[in-house]
């Protein structure tokens, strides 16, 4: 049987984003929905063991919060008007506060109450439909007039209710800057204008975009820190954790945007990748290369997760992006061994990504491909001409390719010399790892 103090536990993991969501859009104030749910399920904490688990603890949930945003609101407007009443006492001595009801004389307080409600009935929320607050929060947090940096952080801390100090140390940042980075995103809010609403159709595919940009970002940073040794790197368990919590919104995207092929593609390339994530460090604490994993290790279950998910996508018949990427990680999973990889099919695919997204980065990945089809010297030829791109300088991933490659075509001399520029250039302990130990198998040092 659960126990109270579980219930709430999971009621926390499952609600939160519903609680928040819907105070949050009935006030406008995204502070003040914080305030409001926390206070709801401390509220649960102290009454559930007495009184017993509700029926419906979402609800019970977010009518608390209603409640405590409600008094909040309408001691505000008390306050407000004693002081312009005060200001008035001298050119208007019958205009004082009504004693009784802490409200002036027309304006009842039940008024905050009033409006409150009527915020949720215009806005065509009903009980039933609970997940319209959270995709409302979900493109408010994610709002393009924000940066990207408070993007990120806004819609953890909204939509997983994870504390300031938590997503500070996530991004290993310390808790002050996080939370500057937060207060500047609400302001921006505030100062813009925008509203907790679902943007009307004309700008729905441009919001849907800055919503699953957030989302990658969210999982590239779990997913980074499973290249990382977890015992020897601060704050990593919590930052592998980004990325389970990264999949789990992309499946809540998917639900809130059921015709949307990118969301779906979204998820399925999240899938597809976290399914790797125990191969990526070997027991020695050095990253593996997808050609070197253990694919034992491979989680069976999400790959299969996550191709049903792209062919549902793929079924649209819109391709994107992140369907791409999904369709070559699909390609990567489906081969028993490295050597049994298709290829020329990455190689296409890369084609085609690279027109939807011509970026240096896209197009250093489809090297990978180049040189696995065509051979190294194409490869090598490719390398040469992205060295000149300014968005790969410094990038550790540029030399450790070329490297590579200088060892497939017989020059490891040259080889190790790239070795030592990307080690001077990574920034991951795992990877770091590894580059030190190919450069000990050229004869360049020791591991």
């Amino acid at each position: 049987m659960t126990t109270p103090a579980a219930a709430v536990e999971d009621a926390f993991r499952s609600e939160w984003g519903r609680v928040l969501g819907a105070v949050a859009r009935a006030t406008g104030d995204l502070d003040l929905a914080e305030e409001s749910a926390q206070e709801a399920f401390a509220a649960a904490l102290r009454t559930w063991p007495r009184d017993g688990v509700p029926d419906t603890p979402g609800a019970w949930l977010t009518t608390t919060a209603r409640r405590h945003a409600i008094d909040v609101l309408r001691r505000r407007r008390v306050e407000t008007e004693r002081t312009a009443a005060a200001a008035r006492l001298d050119e208007r001595r019958g205009a004082a506060v009504d004693p009784a009801s802490g409200s002036a004389p027309g304006t009842p307080a039940d008024a905050v109450h009033d409006e409150v409600v009527r915020g949720l009935d215009d806005d065509g929320w009903t009980p039933d439909d609970p997940d319209g607050d959270l995709l409302r929060l979900l493109f408010t947090c994610c709002h393009p007039a924000l940066p990207l940096d408070g993007r990120v952080a806004l819609t953890l801390r909204a939509l997983t209710g994870m504390t300031t100090a938590q997503v500070a140390r996530t991004f290993l940042v310390p808790e002050a800057t996080m939370s500057q980075r937060l207060v500047r995103a609400k302001r921006r809010i505030r100062a813009t204008g925008i509203t907790f609403r679902v943007p009307p159709p004309g700008l729905l595919a441009e919001r849907t975009s800055s919503v699953l940009a957030v989302l990658y970002v969210l999982f590239t940073e779990g997913y980074d820190a499973w290249a990382e040794p977890a015992g020897d790197v601060e704050g990593c368990a919590e930052r592998r954790a980004l990325a389970g919590d990264a999949v789990r919104l992309a499946r809540l995207a998917v639900r809130l945007l059921p015709d949307e092929p990118e969301a779906r593609g979204l998820l399925a390339l999240l899938l597809l990748q976290h399914a790797r994530r125990d191969a990526r460090t070997g027991a020695d604490g050095v990253a593996r290369t997808l050609a070197e994993q253990d694919r034992s290790r491979w989680h069976r279950d999400e790959i299969a997760d996550g191709l049903a998910v792209l062919d549902e996508a793929l079924a649209a018949r819109r391709p994107g992006p992140y369907q791409v990427q999904a369709a070559i990680a699909a390609l990567h999973c489906r081969a028993a061994t490295a050597r049994e990889t298709d290829w020329a099919e990455i190689l296409a695919l890369y084609d085609v990504l690279l027109e939807m997204a011509p970026t240096p980065v896209v197009a250093l990945n489809r090297v990978v491909a180049l040189a696995e089809v065509h051979g190294p010297d194409a490869g090598l030829a490719a390398v040469a001409e992205l060295a000149l791109a300014p968005e790969l300088e410094g990038y550790h991933l540029l030399p450790a390719l070329h490297a590579d490659l200088l060892v497939r075509a017989g020059r490891p001399a040259e080889a190790a010399v790239e070795l030592c520029r990307a080690l001077d250039q990574v920034d991951r302990e795992g990877d770091r790892r590894l580059l030190r130990t190919r450069l000990a198998a050229l004869g360049g040092g020791a591991p």
